[in-house]
């Protein structure tokens, strides 16, 4: 008789060899790090992590593709709010935010290193970097049309400068050294957005 799958308990322990993994590849690197590491420190049988992954370049991309549903569920509370320059410095925060986590530092690190050796790695990274990029836009292109933002900004090009501050936030975390960018980040960005009062209507 076929053994049955308990799709809970399967999305369960993903998510726990998931968390798991997080903080070994932060600590030790890609490289340094097994599946029986990872299986140990999950509380599973050695090897037992390939019944839920295929390798373990896949345990990795899985830490990266959590941060879709999240950032996704995340957008979806502000895009369609129209105090919009609250609301692009409320989004910038929160995704600022998670540099705060103790494993962001060494995390962003292996990314950098493993990006351009996995394409699928580099698939979802782009997607969730567009989540945020379209979301942004359009409450920057909202925003403008309303008076609410400087209108000589091109919503798309600045929704990536904005988001490459965010970015800094995650390079330059120091987990020995935590300090939180998410003050400096908000008044860098406000001050960007702000509209010219001084300026002439056309």
């Amino acid at each position: 008789m076929a053994r049955t799958v308990d799709p809970q308990r399967t999305a369960q322990r993903r998510s726990a060899i998931t968390h798991a993994a997080a903080t070994l590849f932060a600590e030790q690197g890609f490289e340094r790090t097994s599946a029986a590491q990872i299986a140990r420190a999950t509380g599973l049988s050695s090897g037992s992590v390939f019944y839920y992954f295929p390798d373990k370049a896949a345990v990795f991309r899985s830490i990266f593709e959590q941060s879709i549903p999240e950032h996704t569920a995340l957008v979806s509370g502000h895009i369609d709010r129209t105090d919009c320059l609250d609301a692009v410095l409320d989004l910038v925060e929160t995704l600022a935010g998670e540099s705060l986590d103790p494993v962001a530092p060494g995390l962003m690190v292996e990314l950098l290193r493993r990006i351009d050796q996995d394409p699928e790695l580099a698939q979802v990274v782009a997607e969730d970097a567009r989540i945020s990029t379209d979301a942004v836009t359009t409450l920057l292109a909202r925003g403008i049309a309303l008076g609410q933002i400087d209108r000589a900004l091109a919503p798309e090009e600045t929704a990536r400068w904005i988001l490459s501050i965010v970015d800094a936030a995650f390079l330059n975390a120091d987990p020995d050294e935590p300090h939180d960018p998410r003050p400096l980040l908000r008044r860098t960005v406000s001050r960007l957005l702000q509209p010219n009062r001084t300026e002439n209507p056309t």
